[in-house]
């Protein structure tokens, strides 16, 4: 199979595991979107898939652990299980695992640190010049994106352009292109994480 097409294989396996999870017809507009979403607007990395990290417990060193992130976003911690933390800025998963280490442990303290971080890595597919994988080092904004995958074909409508995020939950956030030229609510600084699938339809 050629490189072109197994990319577009990619492309549409990663489109249609996604969509199966959605609710046909259902979005956010990336303006309603809360804070958290828009990591993009903090100097703080937020953790994908592939990063190796690191968490220690204070004075708890059977607690502590180092590992890479898997593809669907979970590591595997003692005591928690299986838990994601793809989506999520160092210190706010600090905080989470914090409060669930109190079953456990008398005034946990918590750290996390990313040791090594992965390139953004997105799926492009619909009405766009150029369909397959973009990868793009972080932080990697949807309109970076748009721009190495050529932008809209002359069949897109360029009111509905979606991305499908799976971590920590599944959305479906909506664009306009004309927000992201003309940065309108920020849309121009809206930052992709690995493992987003941009659809222009």
């Amino acid at each position: 199979m050629s490189p072109r097409l197994r990319s577009l294989a990619i492309a549409v396996l990663a489109l249609a595991s996604l969509t199966a999870c959605s609710s046909a017809g259902q979005f956010v507009w990336y303006h309603d979107l809360p804070k958290s979403d828009w990591s993009g607007r903090s100097n703080e990395y937020v953790i994908g898939p592939g990063d190796g990290i690191s968490i220690r417990v204070y004075e708890q060193e059977a607690l502590s652990m180092t590992g890479k992130v898997r593809s669907d976003g979970r590591i595997a911690l003692p005591l928690l299980g299986e838990i994601v933390v793809a989506g999520k800025q160092p210190s706010v998963l600090a905080r989470e695992l914090e409060g669930r280490f109190k079953e456990f442990v008398v005034s946990p303290r918590v750290t996390v640190n990313v040791d090594t971080a992965m390139p953004v890595s997105v799926v492009m597919v619909g009405e766009i010049a150029k369909i397959g994988t973009v990868t793009l080092e972080p932080p990697a904004t949807l309109l970076q994106a748009m721009a190495s995958a050529g932008g809209p074909n002359d069949y897109a409508d360029r009111s509905r352009i979606f991305v499908l995020r799976r971590n920590p939950e599944f959305k479906r956030i909506r664009f306009t292109y004309d927000a992201l030229i003309h940065n309108e609510g920020g849309a121009a600084l809206f930052a992709l994480r690995s493992g987003d699938v941009v659809v222009v339809e």
